[in-house]
C-alpha cells in the first residue's frame, strides 16, 4: 500500500475546503482552529506545496487543494457506507424504503402482510419521500417516487404506470352532471393537488385549448385529493394505478376517456452505484416489489 499522510491531517482538509474556514472545520470535527492549521501545516509539508491562500479572516483552497478535497470528500463517503454495512448485519438490518405518502397508504402497506408471510426473516422500515425531497440513500435502501424515471445518480425501474382520469364518487355525479361532454366539467368544481398543471394538461387533451384556468382548492398530496373526491367534493385526477379499488367498488366513477400523464410512473429507484448495497434482504425487497407492481398490472 503506498505511504499516505496522516488520516486525521486529511480529514481537516477535506473540511476546511468545504467551508472555507479553519475555525468552521475545528467546530465540526470537536478540535481547536490551533490544531486544524497545525493539520495543515502538516499536509502542506507533506506535499511540499500550498494548499490554502489565507485571504483575511478567508480560508480559500488553492486548485490542488480543491482538486485533493474533492477526491476525499468522495473516499470519506465510500467509507461511510462501507462501514455502515459491515456494521449491520443482514438479518438484523432493516430494509428501509421510502415511499410517497399516497403510494405508500394505498398499495404498500396493503401488500406487505404478504410480504412478511413470504419473508418472515426480512426486517422492513417504511418512510415518507416527498415531492422535490433529496433523497439521502445513506439512510433509506430504496425509494417509490413519481416521474419520468429520471434521477441524477439513481438507476429507476417502472413499477406502476402514471396514466391519470378524471374521476368522481356517485352523489357528486348525481348532484352536478350528467357530464355528458368536457365542456359539462367547466365551471364545475375541480380538485388539485399542489401543480395545477394536471388539469390544464387535460383540458387541451379533451379538445378545450381555450378554457381558461382551472380553479378549485388544492390538496398537499395524493391522499388529501383522493379523499376530498370521495367526500363528493369536486372532480379529481386520479392515477388509475391507485384508485383500481375504487373504481371496482364504485366509491370512484371514471367520467370520461381522456388519459393523462401517461409519460409519468411509479418507480423504485436506488443509487446507481450500488457495489456497496447488495444484501441478500435487499435483494428480496426488490424483487418482491416488481413482482407485485406486475400482479397489480395484470
Amino acid at each position: 500500500m503506498p505511504k499516505l499522510p496522516p488520516l486525521n491531517a486529511l480529514k481537516c482538509l477535506e473540511a476546511a475546503a468545504r467551508s472555507q474556514s479553519f475555525s468552521k472545520a475545528a467546530d465540526e470535527l470537536h478540535v481547536t482552529q490551533s490544531a486544524v492549521s497545525h493539520q495543515i501545516r502538516q499536509l502542506e509539508d507533506w506535499f511540499g506545496l500550498s494548499l490554502f491562500d489565507r485571504k483575511g479572516r478567508q480560508t480559500v483552497p488553492t486548485a490542488k487543494g480543491e482538486e485533493l478535497a474533492r477526491a476525499l470528500a468522495e473516499a470519506f463517503d465510500i467509507m461511510a457506507v462501507a462501514c455502515k454495512r459491515v456494521a449491520q448485519s443482514d438479518a438484523g438490518q432493516a430494509i428501509t424504503i421510502a415511499a410517497l405518502p399516497s403510494i405508500a397508504t394505498i398499495w404498500l402497506i396493503p401488500r406487505l402482510s404478504r410480504f412478511f408471510a413470504e419473508h418472515p426473516q426480512v426486517a422492513v422500515k417504511v418512510v415518507y419521500a416527498f415531492h422535490d425531497q433529496r433523497l439521502d440513500f445513506e439512510d433509506i435502501d430504496i425509494a417509490i417516487l413519481w416521474g419520468t424515471g429520471d434521477w441524477e445518480g439513481c438507476q429507476a425501474s417502472r413499477l406502476l404506470e402514471g396514466s391519470t382520469v378524471a374521476v368522481c364518487n356517485a352523489g357528486f355525479l348525481d348532484k352536478e352532471g350528467p357530464f355528458d361532454s368536457p365542456q359539462a366539467l367547466l365551471g364545475k368544481p375541480l380538485l388539485h393537488d399542489t401543480n395545477r398543471l394536471g388539469w390544464q394538461s387535460w383540458m387541451r387533451s379533451s379538445g378545450l385549448k381555450n378554457a381558461g384556468p382551472a380553479r378549485g382548492p388544492i390538496f398537499q398530496d395524493f391522499n388529501l385529493l383522493r379523499a376530498a373526491a370521495l367526500a363528493g367534493q369536486g372532480v379529481a385526477l386520479c392515477p388509475r394505478s391507485l384508485i383500481v379499488d375504487d373504481l371496482a367498488s364504485g366509491r370512484l366513477i371514471q367520467i370520461f376517456d381522456t388519459t393523462v400523464m401517461k409519460d409519468r410512473a411509479y418507480y423504485m429507484v436506488e443509487p446507481a452505484e450500488t457495489q456497496h448495497r447488495h444484501s441478500a434482504a435487499l435483494a428480496t425487497v426488490k424483487a418482491w416489489l416488481i413482482a407485485e407492481a406486475t400482479n397489480a398490472a395484470t
